[in-house]
């Protein structure tokens, strides 16, 4: 066990950049939008070392509060003993990339409005198509199916033999 407790102890594997992917970020990075109320990941770039926050909150999602020059304010909920302590972060631009966490969400919605869209034509035309609803249901069991052509052969239990 290491007997350093610096801020990047042990970080060798966390704040390592991938195979073939060293070197300093792309332009693609420095160029994207950020507005307060957006979800974004927090995922240190090692080649950075500027900006970097600390190691517990690689690979956390927060929401943006603050927009600065080169850096973004993130908070992030940090578990501390039975409570959870929302933290305040500065973080630069290389840290950061846009979550997903919302990105079912917005799908199932879009889903929804046009399932409803179809729902008020056909109301309008007569007919009558249950309602929509924008909840998940729970995976169900699937469903039974007869195999047809193969004969059944039952199995029976080999008799005990003495192997001495």
């Amino acid at each position: 066990m290491p007997h350093s407790f610096g801020t990047r102890a042990r970080t060798r594997g966390k704040f390592a950049k991938d195979f073939r992917k060293h070197g300093m970020p792309s332009l693609s990075t420095y160029l994207h939008t950020y507005k307060v109320g957006d979800f974004v990941d927090i995922v240190v770039d090692g080649s950075v070392h500027k900006g970097m926050p600390y190691k517990f909150y690689h690979g956390r999602t927060g929401r943006v509060w603050n927009v600065s020059k080169r850096a973004i304010g993130v908070e992030v909920n940090k578990q501390v003993s039975n409570r959870l302590v929302r933290k305040r972060l500065y973080v630069r631009v290389e840290h950061v990339r846009p979550s997903k966490c919302q990105q079912e969400f917005f799908e199932r919605k879009a889903k929804f409005a046009a399932a409803m869209k179809e729902f008020e034509e056909a109301k309008k035309a007569g007919k009558e198509i249950p309602k929509p609803t924008m909840r998940r249901l729970p995976e169900q069991p699937k469903e039974g199916l007869i195999v047809k052509g193969e004969e059944i052969v039952t199995l029976t239990p080999a008799k005990y033999v003495n192997l001495f």
